[in-house]
C-alpha cells in the first residue's frame, strides 16, 4: 500500500494523509482514469511528450494497485485484479507504442467497471478496513 500511496501523493497532497486504505484506492483508481484520459487526448492532438507523460503515470498507478493487493484477504478477487492491473501495463504499453486510442478506451472502460464496483463498497466494510490498517 505504501507504494500506491506514494504514487498518488505525487500528484495530491492534504487528502490522501487522512484518507482511509479504501479512499486512497478510490483516488488512485481516479486519478489513473484522468491519466488515460489525457493521453487520450494527446494523442489526438499528435502530441507525443504529453501522450508518454500521461501513460507512464497511468502505468505506475496500475503497478501501485497491483502491488497494495492483499492476496490473503482479497482471495481469487485480489488475483484477478492483479492479472487485470498487468493486462493494463501491456494494454497501455501497446496503445502508446501504436498510438491506439481504442486500447486506451478499453483499458479506461475496464477501469471504471473496477472503480465502480469499488465505489459501492458497503460504509461497514470501509470501516472495518480503516480500523484493521
Amino acid at each position: 500500500m505504501n507504494s500506491a500511496i506514494h504514487q498518488y501523493r505525487q500528484v495530491h497532497t492534504g487528502e490522501v494523509d487522512f484518507a482511509n486504505p479504501h479512499r486512497i484506492v478510490q483516488l488512485l483508481m481516479q486519478r489513473f482514469l484522468e491519466h488515460v484520459a489525457q493521453a487520450t487526448g494527446a494523442m489526438a492532438h499528435q502530441d507525443i511528450e504529453k501522450k508518454n507523460e500521461h501513460i507512464k503515470k497511468a502505468i505506475m498507478i496500475a503497478a501501485g494497485l497491483q502491488e497494495s493487493l492483499d492476496f490473503e484477504q482479497g482471495g481469487e478477487i485480489a488475483s484477478q485484479l492483479d492479472a487485470l492491473y498487468s493486462y493494463f501495463k501491456v494494454r497501455l504499453t501497446e496503445a502508446n507504442l501504436h498510438n491506439d486510442t481504442g486500447m486506451l478506451d478499453e483499458v479506461r472502460d475496464l477501469m471504471l467497471e473496477i472503480k465502480s464496483a469499488w465505489d459501492q463498497v458497503p460504509e461497514k466494510l470501509k470501516q472495518e478496513t480503516a480500523e484493521g490498517a
